[in-house]
């Protein structure tokens, strides 16, 4: 039997001006009617990354110790909570996106699995607009850019399986219990706080290690980190790492919407 993540790409390939047009309907649709348009997705996380670095450098005097990446507090945190931003954008918003486009699903024959995937690429585009940022910022306050950065797209690319799969999770998930989309929103929450964005993952207290050990994002975050402010290569079992969790989330994801998908029409 064929893996439904190989089939599911298969497909997705052949189905690529569908995609096409799903992720530029809602890249446009999130701004319809905006004076500011597609601004408003940087002045959003650049106004987060103000606030943060307010709170949490000026105000609680959050110090990095030394051997960190970067003595620049402000940089290790626009560097770190972008791969957070991609990941937290596209699951909550896929949670409703079955039920928001149930007439596609219920009156025509559409694959509706591409429809995570859509909101995913719409959100990597502006993913791609602040690193473009975090790099200009790197190179106007530290005088380099890292020739590492050439390997974040393998990081954004494992990113996008993990985000995809739970996506497809709690998507479906949502269209039998409404109240998925909630309980995802909560634990997004405790998620963030448990991903080493604001500190190392040094700084978490040592019983808490295991929290950031288990959790991929941690090593997703760590990784822009240093392929951003450092020259190191990437070590190869945190790549092991995220490829394990990310390539199990897309196939477990893959089963879990395959196996749901059999009674949308009948519950939307």
């Amino acid at each position: 039997m064929a893996v439904p993540g190989s089939l599911f790409l298969r497909n997705l390939v052949e189905r690529r001006a569908l995609l096409y047009q799903l992720v530029r309907r809602d890249f446009r649709q999130r701004f319809v009617g905006s004076a500011a348009g597609w601004l408003w997705g940087v002045i959003h996380p650049l106004v987060l990354l103000a606030s943060w670095t307010f709170v949490f450098q000026i105000c609680l005097g959050i110090v990095l110790p030394r051997g960190s990446v970067t003595e620049n507090y402000t940089l290790f945190l626009f560097a770190g909570f972008l791969p957070w931003l991609l990941f937290q954008e596209t699951t909550l918003r896929s949670a409703g996106v079955l039920v928001e486009q149930s007439n596609l699903i219920t009156k025509t024959v559409f694959p509706s699995e591409i429809l995570p995937v859509s909101i995913f690429l719409s959100s990597l585009i502006h993913h791609l607009i602040g690193l473009a940022l975090v790099t200009l910022a790197v190179l106007l306050t530290l005088g380099f850019v890292s020739p590492m950065i050439v390997w974040l797209p393998v990081y954004m690319f494992f990113t996008g399986l993990f985000a995809v799969g739970l996506a497809w999770i709690v998507s479906s998930l949502q269209v039998y219990i409404r109240d998925t989309a909630q309980v995802l929103s909560v634990a997004m929450t405790l998620w963030f706080w448990i991903t080493p964005v604001f500190l190392n993952a040094e700084q978490i207290p040592q019983r808490f290690r295991w929290l950031v050990k288990w959790n991929p994002m941690a090593y997703v975050v760590t990784a822009y980190r240093e392929r951003i402010l450092t020259t190191a290569w990437p070590r190869w079992e945190e790549l092991a790492m995220v490829a394990a969790f990310s390539i199990g989330m897309f196939i477990v994801g893959g089963l879990f919407f395959r196996h749901l998908k059999r009674g949308f029409a009948d519950v939307l």
